[in-house]
């Protein structure tokens, strides 16, 4: 979840060290509504920013349903001094996990067309400070968090097997671990798979290899070996890598390349406030 001290982050960053525009007297009521169609998330985020700022927010939406253009989304109302103040900050990260939410929803859609079992996930490859903010957009849209750091899963890397081999890398790892910790190997061959499984993981990540050669590799995968495609995959590719048999398709463009959704905040003032 959010802390007090990211929202304030957020803020100082917008604000800065005066706003010679905040001096607006009395209430507002203000709407944060989609001008786009797409999948809503992020709003608990956005709600944290107007919380903090001491300004009443309530989602008028589930986080991944579905919006069309003009539809409400959240709805605040307080000072308008705070509620100016902190629009900025609400309607980036909601867009932006809006938009991500919305690409990943996308690219469900598009692998379960060709497999009702894959699963989409995203990567570590977020941005610094918002992985909380962008793993759950990619929930809300219907996809799999993957691991949310180093220690949720060990993966034997490029770099790992570059410097001991790929059946000592993975051995190091399943003895340095838990039981309970999955084991996954990366690899950039098809016939590199059950190597991999044999010394030990719990699945096999095929990294940068065509349709064609991951479903080589995963015809060759022991049962009960989770088979895994990475490695610059694009919406328009999701089908073909769906169709050869793998159980995860991971995306990095989930949440480094989604576009943000495209949002408007409309503020209507009222009455001023006494005093």
């Amino acid at each position: 979840m959010l802390t007090d001290t990211q929202v304030e982050s957020w803020l100082v960053e917008d604000v800065g060290h005066h706003d010679a525009t905040d001096d607006v007297p009395g209430e507002a009521r203000g709407l944060l509504v989609a001008r786009e169609a797409g999948v809503a998330a992020g709003l608990d985020a956005a709600r944290a920013v107007f919380d903090y700022l001491g300004v009443d927010a309530e989602p008028q939406v589930e986080e991944g349903d579905r919006v069309g253009a003009g539809d409400a989304v959240l709805a605040v109302e307080g000072p308008a001094r705070d509620v100016l103040r902190g629009e900025r900050a609400a309607v980036n990260v909601a867009a932006h996990a809006s938009g991500i939410a919305t690409r990943t929803r996308e690219a469900v859609d598009a692998a379960r067309a060709a497999s009702a079992a894959v699963r989409i996930a995203c990567t570590r490859k977020t941005t610094p400070g918002l992985r909380g903010v962008e793993k759950r957009a990619v929930a809300a849209g219907g996809g799999d968090t993957h691991r949310l750091d180093l220690s949720h899963a060990a993966m034997v890397k490029d770099n790992h097997v570059a410097a001991l081999g790929l059946e000592r890398a993975v051995e190091r790892v399943r003895d340095r671990v838990s039981f309970a910790t999955t084991v996954i190997a990366e690899v950039e061959r098809p016939a590199d798979g059950p190597r991999a499984a044999a010394a030990g993981a719990d699945a096999v990540l095929f990294d940068n290899l065509p349709p064609a050669a991951v479903e080589r590799g995963v015809e060759r995968l022991p049962a009960g070996v989770l088979a895994e495609a990475s490695g610059g995959i694009a919406l328009a590719d999701v089908p073909a890598y769906a169709a050869t048999g793998v159980d995860v398709i991971s995306m990095g463009s989930l949440t480094h390349s989604a576009p943000a959704l495209d949002y408007s905040f409309r503020v209507e003032c009222t009455a001023e406030r006494d005093g």
